[in-house]
């Protein structure tokens, strides 16, 4: 799968994430579902995006507070 076709997949799950949620109660809670939202729409994928790993690790030492890597 070409990258825009990647990213036009993820921009369109994230808004119809946003969409049928409706309202959010907290700003925290908005981020937290824009968050999640790739996690979500990624999890059905038959394989993972090229160098995938390694941009979830990355994430996981940018933010390592809100990333927990799977224990081995």
């Amino acid at each position: 799968m070409p990258v825009t076709n990647t990213i036009e997949n993820i921009n369109s799950q994230l808004h119809k994430i946003i969409k049928t949620r409706g309202h959010f109660p907290t700003d925290g809670a908005a981020t937290k579902l824009i968050w999640l939202a790739p996690r979500i729409s990624t999890a059905d994928w038959e394989r993972a995006a090229h160098d995938w790993k390694a941009t979830m690790s990355q994430f996981a030492i940018l933010y390592e507070d809100r990333f927990s890597q799977p224990s081995v």
